[in-house]
C-alpha cells in the first residue's frame, strides 16, 4: 500500500468512526428504551447528546491541532473515545447514557476535525478535491455496513454489544494511527495556543459569507438525512411494521447511495470542479426532500417513501465532499479551526433535527419528512445567497500536493 492510499484509508476511517458510532446502535433504539423503561424522545436525546459532544469536542481540537501539531490531539482524543465507549456498555439509565453518549462525542470530534486538517496539509487546489473525494468514499462505507452490523449484532447480543465493539474498533483505529500517520503540520506552521487569537480566527472565518454559505447548505442537508436517522428506526417499525432487522437493510440499501455518489464524485473530480457538482447534489438534495413530503401527504408507504429518500442520501453523498473543499480551500492559514467550525456547524445543526424529530412523535411519517423538506430547502436558498459569485476551485487552482 503506498501513502497516498495509507493515508486515504487511515482518515477515511477516522471520519468513518463518527457515523458508526451514530448509526450502529440505531435498530437498537426500540430495545434501549424498553430496558430503561423510556420514552422515545429520551432514547433519541443519546442522538443529540453525542451531535452536540462532537460538536463541542472540534471546537477544542480544531485551534489546538493548530497550534501542537495534528497527533497528539488526535491520539488523546481517540484514546478517550474507546475508554467511554465501553463505558457506555453498561450504563444503568437513560440519562447516564445520554451523558456518555455526550462524552464519547466529544473524544470522536478529534477524529473528523484532524482528518479534514491533514487533508488541507497536504493537498490544495483540485489535488484535495480528488483526495477529499476518495476520503469521503471511504466515509461512506460506515451508513451502508453501520446498521446492518448493528442489527445482526442484535440477533446475538444486546444493543449494549454494540458498544462493545465500538470500542474494539476504536482500539483497531488508535493502533493504526500511532503507527502509520506522522505529523503534517510543521513546527514553523503552527500558531500560538491563545485564546483571544483563537477567537480572532473564529470571528473571521465566521465573517467569510462564502464560506458560511458552504458550511450551512452542507449543515442542512447533513441535518435532513439525520432526521432520517434520529426518526427512520421508529417510523419505519412502529409505522411500517419492520423488523430490527428488516430495518436496517432499508437503511443501508438507501445508504448504497452515499457509496454510489462517492464512486461518481470521485469519477468526475477533475474532470468536472467542486461547485458544479455541488449545485447538482443541492438540487438532488431539495428535490427528494420535497418528495418525500408530498409522499407522507399522500399516505402511500413505503412506495412513496424509499425512491425520494435514496435520491436524498445520494444528493447529500455528492454534496458533502464538494462543499467542505470549497469551504477549506478558502482558509488554508487556519486548517484546523475552520475544519472544527465547518463540523460544528454541520453537527450542531444536525443535531436540532432529532428533537424536532421526536417533539413530533413516530405515530405518523409527517413530522420526519416536513423537517427534512423543510432542511432541504433552506439549505438550497442559503447556498443560493451566500455564496453567490463565488467560482470555487478553477483548473487554474495549483493541483500539486503540498509537501509534507
Amino acid at each position: 500500500m503506498d501513502n497516498r492510499t495509507r493515508l486515504v484509508v487511515l482518515l477515511g476511517s477516522l471520519c468513518l468512526l463518527g457515523p458508526l458510532s451514530i448509526d450502529m446502535y440505531l435498530p437498537g433504539f426500540p430495545a434501549i428504551a424498553a430496558e430503561f423503561g423510556a420514552a422515545e424522545s429520551q432514547i433519541q436525546l443519546s442522538l443529540t447528546t453525542f451531535i452536540l459532544g462532537l460538536s463541542a469536542g472540534q471546537l477544542v481540537v480544531g485551534p489546538l491541532s493548530d497550534s501542537w501539531g495534528r497527533r497528539r490531539p488526535l491520539l488523546v482524543g481517540i484514546g478517550s473515545y474507546v475508554v467511554i465507549s465501553l463505558i457506555c456498555a453498561v450504563a444503568p439509565n437513560a440519562f447516564a447514557f445520554a451523558g456518555l453518549r455526550l462524552l464519547q462525542g466529544l473524544g470522536v470530534a478529534a477524529g473528523f476535525v484532524i482528518a479534514m486538517a491533514v487533508a488541507r496539509d497536504r493537498f490544495e487546489g483540485v489535488a484535495m478535491a480528488r483526495f477529499m473525494s476518495l476520503m469521503m468514499l471511504v466515509n461512506s462505507l460506515g451508513p451502508v455496513l453501520a446498521p446492518v452490523l448493528g442489527g445482526q449484532l442484535l440477533r446475538f447480543t444486546s444493543w449494549r454489544g454494540t458498544f462493545v465493539v465500538l470500542g474494539v474498533l476504536g482500539l483497531l483505529l488508535l493502533i493504526a494511527l500511532a503507527v502509520g500517520l506522522p505529523e503534517t503540520l510543521p513546527q514553523s506552521k503552527r500558531r500560538p495556543a491563545n485564546l483571544l487569537l483563537t477567537l480572532k480566527v473564529f470571528g473571521g472565518l465566521l465573517a467569510d459569507r462564502k464560506f458560511l454559505g458552504y458550511a450551512l447548505a452542507s449543515a442542512l442537508a447533513l441535518g435532513a438525512l439525520l432526521a432520517y436517522v434520529a426518526g427512520g428506526s421508529f417510523t419505519l417499525q412502529n409505522v411500517y411494521g419492520l423488523t430490527p432487522q428488516q430495518f436496517s437493510l432499508v437503511f443501508a440499501l438507501n445508504s448504497v447511495a452515499v457509496l454510489l455518489a462517492g464512486l461518481l464524485n470521485t469519477a468526475l473530480t477533475g474532470r468536472v470542479m467542486p461547485r458544479p457538482l455541488l449545485k447538482i447534489g443541492m438540487a438532488g438534495c431539495a428535490t427528494g426532500g420535497v418528495g418525500l413530503l408530498i409522499g407522507g401527504l399522500v399516505g402511500g408507504g413505503l412506495v412513496t417513501f424509499l425512491p425520494p429518500l435514496f435520491l436524498l442520501t445520494m444528493s447529500v453523498g455528492l454534496l458533502m465532499p464538494n462543499a467542505s473543499t470549497l469551504a477549506m480551500s478558502r482558509h488554508p492559514e487556519a486548517a484546523g479551526s475552520a475544519s472544527a467550525v465547518l463540523g460544528v456547524t454541520t453537527f450542531l445543526v444536525g443535531g436540532l433535527m432529532a428533537p424536532l424529530v421526536g417533539a413530533g412523535g413516530s405515530a405518523s411519517v409527517l413530522p420526519m419528512v416536513t423537517v427534512m423538506a423543510s432542511a432541504t430547502v433552506l439549505a438550497v436558498i442559503l447556498f443560493a445567497t451566500l455564496t453567490r459569485g463565488d467560482v470555487g476551485i478553477t483548473r487554474d487552482t495549483d493541483p500539486t500536493p503540498i509537501p509534507a
